[in-house]
């Protein structure tokens, strides 16, 4: 079902011509005049059933609370989708979802529905508020809202509201066991664990027991990521598909180079693979009913494609086409994908939290057997702890899972132990009585927000499958050819959501009476220099220079502000070090910088600033500002 939400304050409508035979009888053809007012343009769809009828009919209700209207208007509107569901059908759904509406709305709340079937004049007047107009997309449990999938597709691969993939069924449908899992290998179930102690773990349990990914509302990330010229919603595109500026490119940027950085000096051998494949290559079509996610498709030249949802199958036929022996095991490779693309539910989509556009490092492992795999899965565990640390992430902030199925846990319970005494503290298990997706065990470290949302960071998996569906052989000691085991491992989850994770702990400082700030390496500008007078602008340009020399991004502050002014920006921009020149600044060399961090003011020369931030910011990757220097000169983004 798609619906086109309006907040109105009237709508005059009269039906003028029966278009179908099955057109509801009107006894009263008049217009019909209604003032504040909610209305729901609905677009039935084939496969629509009561259930989508009372989803959508709570949904609609919820929004509307939200916004204080007590009266809604149910409109036919066959244009909001080529998927139409029979007549017949159609009329039933929305009357089943006038029904809901009605029996589930309070007292001195309307719901009416314009008849089906006709022709009909209308004139509406919208209201001007940020809520007054929106979308939605109701679909059956199983099913995705994400556009008609092509003729010929294979499951999954489309968009629309086609069946989903197997995998996503079979998700959505999972029988598991959910317990707490100790350090000293206690298991416990989740209705008894006490979560005194670990309210982040119990945020986590709750959110993926609940299985609800929307946002009442924005998170605090949202406005900062606005504020500070980050990122923000792209309207001509897809939902879920971002614009970064300059100060968001520098980050993104700095945070990609060093997760690749790292990867590489792990092992990783960096490659780069198509970001959109043929739904009927043969190895594509069995593997979207493996992979649990929803794809965007492409008709082109008659061919069925589909946008990559991840690195996996681009990196498998690289490999399928490597000579590969015992010897040359673990093989690492390594993308970081500018973009992965997923149709996320239209819903589930806030900020930098969920996106359908991201661009997340995956390196695949290549292991002979299952000792090897396990070597690999606590290296690149360490590894994924200590990037994420590295990236400003500490290990209060986030809880971590472990999937796994009931053999496997049974067989490995000690490689298992061993991630969760790496971790230090009690993590949230799933254990599946049978294996459903390619994967016999998963990990993730779960960033945990203010609001009690979770979501996957690092992970890693044992894929006991992809290797024989495409093909990938090694030749062991003997010449025999045998299929490797595959890891997945992605050392930091989506760099998007590394900037959510940092923006929301620096809205939770804000809170607390602490100072939001970024990392120093990842910051935009590292030091400002205000000049106090027109007349110390060459000095405060000589002095940028020289500091920036060293690494270090500098810019100068010339507008024609007063210094309290500029002082106070500085600080509303989170740049840690800011110094105020003029004539005794300019005469003796030494410099009274103000540390943001520290709230201290203290005397320090051009070159021992250069040096504590050098100290810092080592082992991290530097680039040079993304803005022009001086202020004065800059474009302002407009929030």
């Amino acid at each position: 079902m798609r619906i086109l939400q309006l907040h109105c304050d009237s709508i005059d409508y009269e039906p003028v011509r029966r278009e179908i035979k099955s057109a509801e009888p009107v006894e009263d053809a008049a217009p019909r005049h209604l003032e504040e007012v909610v209305v729901a343009f609905v677009a039935v769809e084939d496969g629509d059933d009561s259930s989508v009828a009372r989803d959508a009919a709570s949904q609609v209700l919820s929004s509307m609370e939200k916004i204080g209207c007590s009266r809604l208007l149910l409109y036919p509107y066959a244009h909001l989708s080529s998927r139409l569901a029979p007549p017949d059908a159609a009329l039933s759904v929305l009357r089943e979802m006038e029904s809901a509406a009605s029996g589930a709305a309070g007292p001195g709340f309307e719901v009416s529905r314009s008849p089906f079937g006709w022709t009909k004049s209308y004139q509406v007047r919208v209201k001007g508020h940020p809520l007054a107009e929106s979308s939605k997309t109701v679909v059956r449990a199983g099913l995705r809202g994400c556009g008609a999938a092509p003729a010929g597709a294979p499951p999954g691969a489309g968009g629309g509201d086609a069946p989903a993939s197997e995998a996503l069924e079979g998700e959505a449908g999972i029988k598991s066991h959910w317990n707490i899992l100790s350090p000293d290998g206690t298991m416990t179930p989740v209705a008894d664990f006490d979560f005194g102690g670990h309210p982040k773990l119990g945020s986590l349990s709750r959110y993926e027991s609940s299985k609800r990914r929307g946002a009442d509302e924005p998170p605090p990330h949202v406005g900062l990521m606005k504020r500070m010229g980050i990122a923000d919603y792209e309207p001509a595109s897809d939902s879920g598909n971002m614009r970064f500026y300059p100060n968001g490119r520098l980050i993104k940027s700095l945070i990609e180079r060093y997760v690749t950085d790292r990867v590489k000096e792990y092992g990783g051998c960096e490659v780069e693979t198509p970001i959109m494949y043929d739904s009927h290559h043969h190895s594509m079509r069995s593997y979207f009913n493996r992979f649990p996610a929803r794809q965007y498709s492409i008709d082109s030249e008659g061919k069925s494609l589909f946008l990559r949802f991840a690195a996996c199958f681009g990196q498998f036929l690289m490999a399928n086409d490597l000579q590969l022996s015992y010897r040359s095991l673990p093989c690492r490779l390594y993308e970081l994908t500018r973009y992965s693309f997923r149709r996320e539910q239209s819903g589930e989509l806030v900020g930098l939290h969920r996106l359908r556009a991201f661009t997340m490092p995956d390196c695949h492992s290549f292991c002979r057997d299952m000792g090897q795999a396990a070597a690999e899965l606590e290296a690149r565990f360490d590894l994924s702890a200590d990037v994420i640390r590295e990236l400003g992430i500490g290990g209060g902030d986030y809880e971590m899972a472990i999937r796994f199925t009931e053999d496997f846990y049974n067989e490995n319970r000690e490689l298992v132990m061993g991630m969760v005494r790496r971790h230090g503290k009690p993590v949230l298990t799933e254990m599946w009585r049978e294996k459903f997706f390619y994967f016999v065990l998963k990990w993730e470290f779960n960033y945990v927000d203010a609001a009690g949302k979770a979501s996957a960071l690092s992970t890693d998996q044992i894929d006991v499958e992809n290797a024989e569906r495409y093909g990938i052989e090694f030749a062991d000691e003997d010449g025999a050819m045998r299929n490797p085991l595959i890891l997945h491992n992605s050392p930091c989850g989506a760099v998007e959501r590394v900037i959510y994770a940092l923006l929301e702990n620096a809205a939770r400082d804000a809170a607390l009476g602490k100072k939001p700030q970024l990392p120093l390496w990842l910051a935009p500008t590292q030091v400002r220099i205000i000049p106090l007078k027109e007349e110390f602008a060459e000095f405060a340009g000589g002095l940028a220079e020289e500091i920036s020399s060293h690494s270090v991004r500098v810019d100068v502050d010339d507008r024609n502000e007063s210094v309290g002014r500029r002082i106070r920006d500085a600080e509303k921009e989170w740049i840690r070090y800011t110094l105020v020149v003029g004539g005794r600044e300019a005469g003796s060399g030494e410099l009274s910088v103000r540390d943001r961090g520290t709230g201290s003011v203290r005397q320090l020369s051009a070159g021992d600033l250069a040096a504590e931030i050098g100290a810092e910011t080592a082992g991290k990757p530097f680039s040079a500002l993304n803005l022009p220097r001086y202020l004065s000169r800059r474009p302002q983004v407009m929030v």
